[in-house]
């Protein structure tokens, strides 16, 4: 099942290791390095540009969305069928 991060960027959900509040997380200092490492190795996409609000670690990369953490896994929970 894939699951929208916004702008037409969608990924499996098998791939999505967590799913993170931006702000929430950004204070810890493991999480800026690790940030920093992904974006020092090109792996971190933007899937925005407008004010990010959440990061989805997937197991090629990091995508960083303007979409909520809390929307994002509910539709991981609730996945829409076409």
């Amino acid at each position: 099942m894939y699951i929208s991060l916004g702008n037409d960027v969608s990924v499996l959900q098998s791939d999505i290791i967590g799913v993170f509040d931006i702000e929430k997380t950004s204070v810890v200092k493991s999480v800026n390095d690790f940030l920093g490492f992904c974006q020092k190795n090109n792996r971190i996409y933007y899937v925005s540009l407008e004010m990010p609000k959440s990061f989805v670690v997937c197991e090629d990369c990091v995508y960083i969305t303007n979409v909520s953490a809390g929307t994002i896994l509910k539709r991981i929970s609730k996945p829409t069928r076409f």
